[in-house]
């Protein structure tokens, strides 16, 4: 039917929705054609509409670390909600009993040797004056009116009040560590080195000072801010509450001027992949607006997402560079089908033949990724979440503008053919028969080169434009030598390796997001993590043990024995520091025997507990109500916790050990910390990207079989999706990138691409008329390589400035998107077409079945005379599928 041929005349093997939707754009291109100013201008007003959402970026931006970068569901913050439930917080300030980081900032001072000598501890007490002095903008508020009170007084520095803030002492004061008088002393001083009795402090070449703030206080945000200024010209590594986030906005800013670099590419390689040497045929202004069309969708589908109020993470800075790269590939489908048409049609007749013959590609291609976007809204991370709804919805109005106002302006430029006119002046120049026709005695292609002022040249033969060479390069030279069987046999060995490579790569990759990674190259708080990580890295968080059982029998003595088993089950870990336990538990109990009290006895234990708590100070560690005591905490300090990998063990072994106590020993705990928030994320970031990538795939085959009806051809779809995707989760540890919500994104997008390079090479394989398996090959890649490569380069120019960006999460981004685009082209043009050669038997397709029907049917006819010759519809087997990768592209 003529729904199903093609305007060169070659035939489309009908997909189960391919007629409909073939039909529907021929209608939508015809009217294009015939309506080019309204769909060239209409969605310029609209997108100066939507632009307007814009305004609202400002408020919107997220730069919440936790927010963005922890599970939503995460346990831990059910826990901190628990912790809230259950405890007071009390009148004095204990940094051990927040379920917050809190709001503080954070010095950690190096430089002399020794800083535990008098000299060098003046200096850290001048130092400690100066920060407490400093006050806001304003002038309004310093440390002290801001500050968190123990006692009526602001909080002290440990480090300092282990010497009683005093120089002189520092000499003569015999300290211990990490604890002395009561006091955890691990996290304050660094670097040390003990005396002789194993105990007493020596020297230290680190000290870190805490200055705490009250939390949720913009005077106290206020302060902070003056602290990073006065700091800045300080030579000491500091860091304040609030300064992940401020890192957070100053790394997605940092990516702004790669913005204009990425479009000057992208013009620049569409350009010159449009540029002919006929000055009519040549399509600059095409590129160029093909390219403002990606610019339109981005501009568009932001501004109405930030109409709708949804929030604005840093991962979505990221994505007009992806989008820049798919909207390109899809202007090249566009032009590939207009230069198929017969250029002496009228212009919306060639559109029509234009629309329906694009209709499969470009739909396929966006469903495709669009799909693979929204099903990244499964993850649990609002960062992953953010990207893929802000990225899914650009590409939907790619397409959109791609068959609008692309388009449009594809039909105006075919106008501008039609009557023959220069591409830069609009002047009516002479055609090359003109030309022929005044010169007889010049041959044709010396008569076209003649002048720069001829054009509009096209195949006699076809009535189609002249196709590029490029081609033919597959064809004559690719083709035929990589179905040498010595380099097939190399090309088995290569991928061998590639398997072998990436399996081990993945047993090596790392997961979880590091702080330290969320700041820009070079910052401060870089400086901080990595004193942080020298200095202070022995001692881990202190942990807290939570008995959540409010039936449970303090005072019994088979209720403390089990209790302390399950402690001494902690205590045991390399990762918990044995016999640091902070216990209310065992204080009351040492008071007790030392006062003579049976605590045995509840009535006596109950009466004497809350004087007690009171006096020791442990008060904000157990709620008694009405006599009951409601739940109860202790702390367990961890050491050796330095690494992704030992927080993740620390996490899981703290958990576990709880949930035994509770089953072997009747003992309800929960541990809480509130790093442990951000530790939640190893908990679910493996499950849960295997999960996208398992539904994502299965919904790309599913779409492959709607519209590829081959059933060999979505088995080779399911191969390379899960070979590029385990090359790119390899290959990503090599070059140290983690497994997280960053590069979670970039594996969904793996997806996506996988189907781009695979699905038609091997597709075009299937459906080839040719007699071998080698044939069928080298016609694939002689229809699919330019393309292949074509869509390859254009895609990495969209990011590859990145790889320049300041900041972890661009660079992440663009190393990702260069394994994607590299394994997925290797796949298309190099693996895939070698290993179909050696299924070459299940390559009869289902054209060559019914040749064979007819034949079979023809033998078996009585009728003398009858032809054998097959049906036209059978004849035409020449399939050309051009999604994301048109064949014929220029």
């Amino acid at each position: 039917s003529a729904d199903d041929a093609s305007p060169s005349g070659d035939y489309k093997p009908p997909g189960r929705l391919r007629p409909p939707v073939s039909a529907a754009f021929g209608r939508l291109g015809r009217a294009v054609g015939r309506h080019r100013w309204p769909f060239l201008l209409l969605p310029l007003l609209l997108s100066g509409g939507l632009g307007a959402g814009f305004y609202f970026l400002g408020a919107l931006e997220t730069s919440d670390v936790e927010r963005d970068f922890t599970p939503v569901d995460g346990a831990a913050k059910a826990e901190r909600e628990e912790v809230r439930r259950l405890f007071r917080r009390g009148e004095n300030f204990s940094t051990l009993r927040l379920d917050t980081e809190g709001a503080f900032a954070a010095l950690i001072v190096t430089g002399p040797p020794d800083l535990l000598q008098p000299g060098a501890f003046q200096q850290l007490l001048d130092l400690d004056a100066q920060v407490r002095s400093i006050r806001t903008e304003d002038s309004r508020s310093n440390f002290s009116s801001l500050c968190e009170r123990t006692h009526g007084a602001c909080a002290p520095n440990a480090a300092l009040q282990a010497f009683n803030y005093n120089a002189s002492e520092v000499a003569t004061k015999y300290v211990t560590f990490p604890t002395n008088d009561g006091v955890f002393l691990g996290q304050a001083i660094g670097g040390v080195t003990l005396g002789a009795d194993g105990r007493q402090l020596d020297s230290a070449q680190a000290v870190r000072l805490f200055y705490f703030v009250r939390e949720n206080e913009s005077e106290s945000a206020a302060w902070l801010d003056a602290v990073f200024l006065i700091f800045l010209k300080v030579l000491v590594s500091y860091f304040t509450s609030i300064s992940r986030e401020e890192e957070f906005k100053s790394s997605s800013k940092s990516v702004i001027p790669f913005f204009s670099i990425t479009y000057f590419l992208a013009i620049t390689i569409s350009i010159i992949s449009c540029l002919r040497m006929d000055c009519v045929r040549t399509k600059v202004w095409v590129a160029v607006f093909g390219v403002l069309s990606a610019g339109l969708a981005v501009l568009s589908s932001f501004g109405l997402l930030l109409l709708c109020g949804m929030p604005f993470s840093m991962t979505v800075a990221t994505s007009p560079f992806l989008i820049l790269g798919i909207g390109v590939d899809d202007m090249f489908i566009m032009i590939s089908c207009w230069q198929k048409t017969k250029v002496k049609n009228e212009v919306e007749e060639r559109m029509a033949d234009t629309y329906k013959d694009a209709a499969v590609s470009i739909t396929i291609t966006t469903l495709t990724d669009v799909l693979a976007f929204y099903i990244g809204l499964l993850t649990p991370f609002r960062s992953v979440q953010s990207f893929c709804t802000y990225t899914g919805t650009a590409l939907l109005f790619c397409y959109f503008y791609n068959i609008t106002f692309f388009g449009a302006f594809l039909a105006l430029n075919g106008k501008r053919e039609e009557a023959n006119r220069h591409w830069l002046t609009c002047s009516v120049v002479p055609s090359p028969e003109e030309v022929i026709s005044s010169i007889h005695d010049a041959p044709r292609e010396q008569s076209k080169c003649s002048s720069c002022n001829v054009g509009g040249a096209y195949d006699p033969d076809t009535g189609t434009e002249e196709e590029i060479p490029c081609n033919y390069f597959f064809k004559k030279v690719y083709g035929p030598f990589l179905m040498n069987n010595l380099t097939k046999a190399f090309v088995v060995l290569l991928y061998a390796g590639y398997l072998a490579a990436s399996i081990y790569g993945c047993l090596q990759i790392k997961e979880g997001i590091d702080l330290k990674n969320l700041a820009t190259d070079g910052s401060y708080v870089s400086s901080y993590y990595d004193n942080e990580d020298k200095y202070f890295s022995e001692y881990g968080p202190n942990v807290m043990l939570i008995i959540t059982d409010k039936n449970f029998q303090y005072w019994n003595e088979i209720a403390r024995h089990n209790l302390t088993s399950c402690i001494n089950e902690f205590e045991k870990s390399e990762m918990v520091q044995n016999g640091a336990i902070i216990s209310w538990l065992r204080a009351y109990v040492a008071y007790g025997n030392t006062a003579s009290l049976n605590l045995t006895d509840e009535r006596v234990f109950l009466q004497n507990l809350p004087p007690f708590l009171q006096v020791s100070g442990f008060s904000p560690d157990v709620n008694i109500s009405g006599g009951t005591i409601l739940a109860s905490r202790m702390f367990i300090q961890t050491v050796n916790v330095s690494t992704a990998l030992d927080e993740k063990n620390m996490l899981n072994f703290m958990r576990q050990t709880a949930l035994s106590c509770h089953s072997e020993l009747a003992v309800e705990l929960m541990v809480y910390h509130p790093a442990f928030i951000y530790y939640d994320q190893y908990a679910v970031i493996v499950t849960n990207t295997i999960q996208n990538i398992v539904v994502a795939t299965l919904t790309m085959l599913v779409i492959s079989l709607l519209l590829i009806p081959n059933p060999l051809c979505s088995l080779w779809v399911t191969f390379a999706i899960a070979s590029v995707i385990v090359g790119v989760a390899g290959f990503m540890a090599f070059w140290d990138v983690n497994l997280d919500s960053i590069s979670m994104i970039n594996l969904i997008i793996c997806i996506g691409f996988s189907v781009d390079f695979s699905a038609h090479i091997s597709y075009a394989f299937v459906s080839s008329q040719e007699k071998t398996a080698n044939e069928k090959a080298i016609e694939a890649l002689y229809r699919l390589g330019y393309p292949v490569m074509q869509g390859a380069l254009s895609t990495i120019a969209g990011v590859v400035v990145l790889a320049a960006a300041p900041s972890y999460i661009f660079r992440t981004f663009f190393k990702i998107m260069f394994l994607v685009i590299l394994f997925g082209a290797a796949h298309g043009i190099v693996f895939i077409p070698v290993f179909l050669t050696f299924f070459g038997a299940c390559a009869k397709n289902h054209v060559e079945d019914e040749q064979e029907k007819q034949q079979n049917n023809l033998q078996m006819q009585p009728t003398v005379g009858q032809s054998t010759q097959p049906s036209t519809q059978v004849s035409a087997l020449n399939y050309k599928f051009h999604l994301q990768l048109n064949p014929d592209c220029p």
